[in-house]
């Protein structure tokens, strides 16, 4: 399997040159074996899996383990560069999916990382954990429900405690179910989608700026659909297109503490998020298939962005927006 390793110039251009096109094009790193005459993408990610993909469904919350075809979180096809040695991060869903790519990167990156995750999704939990200490870096998982306020506000200091300290939060946990019409939106559902998407941000935040100093960073990770709603994704929607705001105002609060905050919007990426009632299961074969580039993304190919904007090296972005959608319009920056 080729290896994905992205360079500093390559991850810092990707995402200072206006968001999702840079982001999610020159953030690729072309490796040995790719041809660099002017292709668009890396072989490696000529090679991800294409629309239609198998129909299938799992209960909810899943796990990545089950999907087909399994996700590329970046388990043998990340290469890190020492980037954030030393660096202790806390991510929120960082059993699978973004989250998932995210804690990979981080390690093989140089931190340590803790990941907060529902215990049904113990079985990727565990396979991230041998990820991250086959790296040489220190794990630590603290399953739960990010809707208890109790769990959310005691996650920072178990890192702490678990890690030595806090440099980067990630709030990346979401919960994605659709709806034909609003009528159908139960309010059981319209509760769980706000605690888990914004709530949970909400009470992460507050609880981990004790323990940030000067150089952390916080990464939210909103979504296209801020800017262009489905119509049956209402709740969701309204939740990414908040924690946008979130990420300006606390970018704003946070810039005379050293603290920069920023937000990341994926565009379709293949996710057990996508298999547990987040799609229409007739349209899950054709998922990402609309987009210029006529495929969802893969986790690892967000990596390389939230590296970059945990990397101390960004010191002059904060309050940002920054896509990888695939070439669909993004929330404007």
């Amino acid at each position: 399997m080729t290896e994905f390793a992205p360079t500093r110039r390559a991850l810092v251009a990707g995402a200072a040159l206006m968001g999702a096109a840079a982001a999610s094009g020159s953030a690729f790193a072309q490796n040995s074996q790719s041809n660099s005459s002017g292709a668009p993408m890396t072989a490696q990610a000529a090679q991800f899996p294409k629309p239609p993909y198998p129909e299938q469904q799992q209960p909810w919350p899943g796990l990545a383990q089950r999907m087909n075809p399994r996700p590329d979180h970046g388990e043998e096809t990340y290469q890190g560069t020492g980037r954030l040695s030393g660096k202790r991060a806390l991510i929120t869903g960082g059993d699978s999916g973004i989250g998932r790519a995210a804690a990979i990167a981080f390690a093989k990156e140089g931190a340590d990382v803790a990941i907060a995750y529902l215990p049904a999704e113990e079985p990727d939990a565990q396979e991230v954990k041998q990820v991250v200490e086959r790296a040489g870096r220190k794990f630590a998982a603290f399953p739960g429900d990010l809707r208890e306020q109790s769990y959310t506000t005691g996650l920072p200091g178990q890192a702490v405690q678990a890690l030595g300290g806090l440099d980067i939060l990630v709030n990346n946990a979401a919960y994605q179910q659709w709806v034909p019409r609003l009528e159908d939106l139960s309010d059981e559902q319209f509760d769980q989608t706000m605690k888990t998407n914004l709530y949970a941000m909400f009470w992460l935040t507050k609880a981990a700026l004790p323990h940030l100093n000067q150089g952390a960073a916080i990464i939210n990770t909103s979504s296209e659909v801020a800017a262009a709603a489905p119509e049956n994704l209402i709740d969701y929607s309204m939740t990414k297109a908040a924690i946008l705001l979130f990420t300006k105002t606390m970018a704003k609060q946070l810039a005379s503490r050293g603290i920069r905050v920023n937000a990341v919007t994926p565009g379709p990426i293949w996710t057990p998020l996508q298999v547990v009632g987040g799609q229409k299961p007739e349209k899950l074969p054709q998922f990402g298939a609309t987009t210029p580039i006529g495929r969802a993304g893969q986790p690892v190919e967000l990596a390389p962005l939230y590296v970059a904007l945990a990397d101390p090296a960004f010191s002059y972005s904060t309050g940002q927006v920054f896509g990888a959608t695939g070439g669909d319009a993004q929330p404007g920056a």
